[in-house]
């Protein structure tokens, strides 16, 4: 009885946070539409008219905006995730319920957001001419991996938050060079190669890339034809690593937030 109204109130909460993400907004849910979309406009511009990168690469366009839905969904996931507590202060200390319920809805509120940015993705895929098949249906576990990731950095950040908040402006500084240091904007090729090892052991250029591999052209560079056979598996099972701790530190946290918020 109790996972079934926990499940009630994740369904409710994420609901809320979107209905409310977008209240009184005359353009709603299409803001979360506008803003990749400009900044993969202005991107796509200086990379393919100023340094002319994007040339050499097949269906550039699609293979950026993939990266940057891909990306804004991590980040999004996260900064949402990261104050769920101390936002939901007042209601920690009125009522008991599992703690990490806030940060679960706010990751389904982005997934949801992100399932219409994927939809603009596949639009885009139609118009360039792109042939998927069914390989290309990995990309649900791949977003999974992505969801996993997403909230267990999410649980990590959150229950720091609670007691340092200059987790925030930390997390603002790491994030914007873990932007530049996944393959969002450029391709791997034009990593020198004893680098390219190293960066795909972050699972975000993994995951990034793999869904560029599925969905965009097979000539993208992916961890199981970059890294040797032994280690090929670390960036896929970070995601799930990261989740645990992050679980384990969130729920040894969560008995102090009523206290601490």
């Amino acid at each position: 009885m109790k996972k079934f109204t926990h499940t009630n109130l994740i369904r409710e909460l994420s609901l809320t946070y979107f209905k409310l993400k977008y209240q009184g907004s005359l353009l709603g849910y299409f803001w979360s539409l506008v803003k990749p979309l400009m900044m993969f406009l202005v991107l796509l511009f200086v990379f393919t008219r100023v340094f002319k990168v994007g040339g050499s690469i097949s269906h550039y366009p699609v293979y950026l905006l993939t990266g940057i839905v891909l990306w804004g969904f991590f980040q999004e996931l996260i900064m949402t995730s990261l104050g769920a507590i101390v936002e939901n202060g007042e209601l920690i200390r009125k009522v008991y319920f599992p703690r990490i319920v806030l940060i679960t809805a706010r990751g389904i509120t982005s997934l949801m957001t992100f399932c219409l940015n994927l939809g603009v993705v596949f639009l885009f895929i139609f118009f360039s001419g792109i042939s998927l098949n069914l390989a290309s249906l990995l990309i649900i576990p791949l977003v999974l991996e992505l969801f996993v990731l997403s909230i267990g950095v999410g649980l990590i950040l959150s229950a720091l938050f609670v007691r340092y908040r200059d987790v925030v402006h930390i997390w603002e500084v790491i994030s914007m060079t873990a932007f530049y240091a996944t393959p969002i904007l450029y391709p791997l090729s034009l990593v020198p190669e004893k680098f390219v090892k190293i960066l795909m052991f972050n699972p975000m250029a993994q995951i990034i890339q793999d869904a560029r591999y599925l969905l965009v052209t097979d000539q993208s560079s992916t961890a199981w034809n970059t890294l040797p056979s032994s280690l090929v598996w670390i960036p896929y099972l970070l995601p799930f690593g990261i989740f645990t701790i992050g679980y384990f530190i969130f729920e040894r946290s969560s008995s102090n937030f009523a206290e601490q918020v």
